[in-house]
């Protein structure tokens, strides 16, 4: 299928006469039905009722609406890649664990869309810091969010700040309503993310636990933080995540404090090495804009002290 198939289909779906659209098209008749059957040959199905007045079939009306989409879309694709390429506009891509979508990235990602001095692009891609880090060497984003420490002479990177960790326990469990230890969660099933690619966070979880001489027992690997969750709430068993993740609210799950306060999680900056470009900078300058503002949060004095 080549895309002046969706082209000559989606002129002919909204007119429904082949002669007005091969000539709206500027070509001829027959060679508009030869590639509309072509169509139709490689899709297996029909997509016209041949008849007067022509009709789409209930194939074809799905394929319609559904082609249409994919060009609309194309278009503002090809429209963007013009005006990245004659510098009218920056694109800007960002890579992310989906854990750090509960700190402070939502702002950050607001705060880029709204700029007014500099038009903005953003491609926005979940995935874990290991796939961030070999994103960035190939050039497929500009900057990552992510959870682990991963030595690459091509990439820099920087701690924003580190997540306190709380551990998630089902609905009743009976260490819900109090801080608990590392050793008391040691005994209780444990549901790991992510399961791929390692090392991830799941590392991280092991480290903390290997440190002080304790084995987790692993119920059930899993590669995403809501499916972890969602298996908590199940009562397949617990599992550690970053505080943030406390915005989350549901029934059939309870968060406790951890008494280690050195259990912490990092949410860490990864970029490649080298003069960022105006994207980038952009960036860079509106995080440094938004850990000030939050540092100022945490020491002003509140009005009772003041």
């Amino acid at each position: 299928m080549e895309l002046r198939h969706l082209r000559y289909f989606q002129v002919l779906g909204e007119t429904l006469n082949f002669t007005r659209a091969a000539e709206r098209l500027h070509i001829a008749q027959p060679p508009l039905s030869r590639q509309i059957q072509q169509l139709e040959d490689e899709l297996g199905v029909l997509l016209l009722e041949r008849g007067r007045p022509l009709r789409l079939t209930a194939a074809g009306r799905f394929f319609y609406e559904h082609s249409n989409r994919v060009l609309e879309q194309l278009g503002k694709v090809c429209d963007n890649t013009r005006r990245i390429g004659l510098g009218h506009k920056t694109w800007l891509g960002i890579g992310f664990a989906p854990s750090t979508l509960y700190g402070v990235l939502p702002q950050l990602i607001r705060r880029l869309r709204s700029n007014g001095t500099l038009e903005l692009e953003l491609g926005l891609s979940e995935m874990t810091t290991l796939q961030q880090v070999e994103a960035l060497k190939a050039g497929r984003i500009d900057i990552g969010f992510g959870r682990i420490h991963i030595d690459d002479p091509a990439i820099v990177q920087k701690v924003l700040t580190e997540d306190r960790l709380v551990v998630a326990l089902p609905a009743g469990h009976p260490l819900l309503g109090q801080p608990v230890s590392l050793a008391q969660l040691a005994d209780e099933p444990f549901v790991l993310y992510p399961a791929n690619p390692r090392p991830s966070y799941a590392d991280h979880v092991i480290a903390l636990f290997s440190a002080r001489g304790l084995n987790l027992k692993i119920a059930q690997w899993t590669n995403e933080l809501q499916t972890a969750i969602g298996l908590v709430g199940a009562g397949i068993g617990i599992t550690l995540v970053p505080a943030s993740v406390q915005v989350l609210h549901r029934d059939d799950i309870g968060f406790c404090p951890l008494l280690e306060a050195e259990a912490t999680s990092p949410i860490i900056l990864s970029r490649r090495i080298g003069e960022p470009s105006p994207g980038l900078t952009h960036c860079l300058h509106l995080i440094a804009q938004l850990r000030s503002e939050i540092c100022l949060l945490y020491t002003s004095p509140s009005p009772r002290d003041s």
